[in-house]
């Protein structure tokens, strides 16, 4: 028997400060630049004041890229760009800071770590750090069979909520969270339809490297045979990550919560992470008050499941890489609109009128 229960994240997440919130509005009315004036920064700074319990708020100083990686068995089928069981040549090229994603993340100043989760390699081949959570060798092909066992799924979500505490620890006050996988984009769109209650074709998008229509339609009948599994077990969160998930999103899914836990605010990326956050908002509603929905990656299966979390991306540049590539770009957004809210001075007191005080006033 499980010790794992989900219910308790609904009691443990709590939402960002509202009284730390409208004191920080209460501060930016009283700036020189007109309230309104700053468009979204302005929300965000007040976001970022309510998530950190401060007034004014505190700089990001120390961010951090957590990357989740695996291998998706669904990518035989052909609904990939590239192929099945190559994730680890990505996770290789993170480490050595040739990535698109480790390019921006050094000129962002900004540490990366990856996680392997269900990678199709062997782990004596990775650094001991990446690959000591790893749950098992790629997850199960979701058209036919479950992605992981159900103890297998509970492993990966514990993993996930311990790396949130880790990071929680090491004072990380902002992760910027994305996937490194091949097939990933598949098991994304197959939660998303379940949880949005929608046909394959809806949620099914070209995935990171866009796919030629042949491989599109294997990929919605991919979606579509998976959704038929995915059903009979939406009532258990759970349950449906093993079905129809992987290990590395039931880890990025205890990991959402558990920052949520920690009041550690979270940059998502993009269909995968948009993914894990809807499960995890099924888990426990307040959630994704903790998070930013750093860009639209183009998937239609994002753009569904932002608009059921009510979360408005930062920005829409056509990233669709991966990696956490789009939402380390609205990483600079963020700092902006920390230090416009903390910097901008105050407008001067009026000067007291002279019925204020006390002398009378002259014709």
């Amino acid at each position: 028997m499980s010790s794992l229960n989900l219910d308790d994240f609904t009691d443990l997440i709590e939402r960002p400060d509202g009284g730390v919130r409208r004191d920080a509005e209460a501060r930016r009315e009283r700036q020189v630049v007109p309230p309104g004036a700053l468009g979204r920064l302005d929300d965000l700074g007040e976001w970022l004041a309510a998530a950190q319990s401060a007034v004014p708020v505190r700089p990001i100083e120390r961010p951090r890229a957590v990357l989740f990686a695996g291998d998706h068995g669904v990518a035989a089928l052909g609904v990939s760009a590239r192929p099945a069981g190559s994730a680890e040549q990505l996770v290789r090229a993170v480490l050595e800071g040739t990535s698109a994603a480790s390019i921006l993340a050094r000129q962002l100043h900004v540490p990366v770590r990856v996680v392997d989760m269900a990678l199709d390699c062997d782990p004596e081949g990775l650094p001991a750090d990446v690959v000591r959570h790893r749950v098992r060798r790629g997850s199960g092909r979701i058209d036919v069979e479950d992605a992981l066992t159900p103890e297998e799924a509970e492993a990966a979500f514990r993993a996930g909520m311990a790396i949130a505490d880790e990071e929680a620890d090491a004072g990380t006050d902002l992760v910027v969270l994305g996937d490194v996988s091949v097939g990933g984009t598949t098991p994304a769109a197959v939660l998303i339809a379940a949880l949005c209650g929608t046909d394959a074709s809806v949620v099914t998008g070209r995935g990171g490297v866009a796919i030629d229509d042949l491989a599109w339609m294997r990929k919605c009948a991919a979606v579509r045979d998976a959704l038929r599994r995915a059903r009979p077990v939406l009532g258990d969160q759970l349950q449906l990550l093993a079905a129809v998930g992987g290990a590395d999103l039931a880890a990025m899914t205890g990991f959402l919560l558990q920052c949520a836990v920690r009041r550690t605010p979270v940059i998502l990326d993009g269909v995968v992470s948009a993914a894990c956050a809807l499960v995890a908002q099924r888990i426990a509603f307040r959630a994704p008050d903790w998070w930013l929905a750093g860009q639209t990656s183009g998937e239609p299966a994002q753009a569904k499941a932002l608009d059921r979390m009510a979360l408005e991306p930062l920005l829409d540049h056509g990233v669709t890489i991966g990696e956490g590539a789009g939402a380390l770009l609205a990483l600079p957004l963020v700092r902006a609109a920390a230090a416009l809210a903390a910097e901008l001075p105050e407008k001067p007191a009026a000067a007291p009128s002279a019925a204020e005080q006390g002398r009378p006033e002259q014709e």
